[in-house]
């Protein structure tokens, strides 16, 4: 059966970008096989090499992208912040360049809208996620909500935020302040995740957060993050003692982030007037 094509005018697609155009191409074209079309596709770039660049501007045709550039490379988070300052839409939907949305993503993400409309105390849907999160309270059509409590036990609460795919309103910025730029993707995603929890953000996720989107790096385009030497190693390991004590770090770590770590203020005005 073919299915019409449906069309999220409330939602803009953000997508942030650096040197995987082919990457890129695949999820537009993923978007395009579902038939899912948005209020507009924003894409913004990191200082990409000319020959991606090259590629961007191919796409932009095909696609009928707004291509956000840069100056120089300035991280991931300067590129969240400058692609979502060009979101018109109420809603945002952000996915990294190497996802790619499963068939039954529509459905979600239409499920997804109509919640946030329902309750406009909801700030972020999310469609994946690396762990299942510790505390979730049911709700309806498979969602549940991300519950957070600084006394409860687990380091894994603290990640109602995280930077995969997700649904947002685009005042996203105003309420928990723009990404701390000038820092790895990964401290900047945390300060967030704890922005996100200081400021009462309200997340809800999808039962089948592992299938809705891919996450896939192909050999030709790996990922862009690199974790290196004695730190990749703690962070993977699965030795008991160090796994023992990395759980015990985390625990007291991000205590203490959420308790006297100053809250992420947006100091851009167009994002305060979104």
């Amino acid at each position: 059966m073919n299915r019409l094509p449906i069309l999220f005018d409330e939602i803009t697609l953000l997508i942030t970008h650096y040197n995987r155009s082919s990457s890129l191409e695949r999820l537009l074209l993923s978007f395009e096989k579902l038939k899912i079309r948005f209020h507009a596709v924003v894409v913004s770039d990191d200082y990409s090499n000319d020959d991606h660049l090259k590629k961007l501007d191919l796409l932009k045709e095909r696609f009928n992208l707004k291509i956000i550039q840069a100056d120089k490379n300035r991280g991931l988070a300067n590129n969240i912040n400058k692609g979502q300052r060009m979101v018109s839409s109420p809603f945002t939907l952000y996915v990294q360049e190497d996802f790619v949305p499963n068939p039954e993503f529509a459905e979600r993400l239409t499920d997804g809208l109509a919640l946030m409309e329902e309750d406009v105390e909801i700030d972020l849907v999310r469609f994946y996620s690396h762990h299942k999160h510790p505390y979730l309270n049911p709700l309806i059509k498979g969602f549940y909500e991300m519950k957070f409590h600084i006394l409860r036990r687990g380091f894994k609460q603290f990640w109602c935020y995280s930077d995969t795919p997700h649904l947002r309103r685009s005042n996203f910025l105003q309420k928990f302040g723009d990404y701390p730029e000038g820092l790895g993707s990964d401290k900047a995603e945390f300060k967030m995740a704890i922005s996100f929890l200081q400021n009462k953000g309200k997340a809800i996720i999808h039962e089948d957060f592992r299938n809705i989107f891919i996450h896939e790096n192909t050999i030709s385009e790996p990922s862009q993050v690199s974790r290196k030497g004695f730190r990749k190693y703690i962070q993977s390991t699965d030795f008991p003692l160090l796994k023992y004590l990395r759980t015990i770090y985390r625990n007291i770590k991000f205590r203490l982030k959420y308790l006297f770590n100053p809250r992420l203020i947006s100091i851009n005005p167009k994002a305060n007037n979104q």
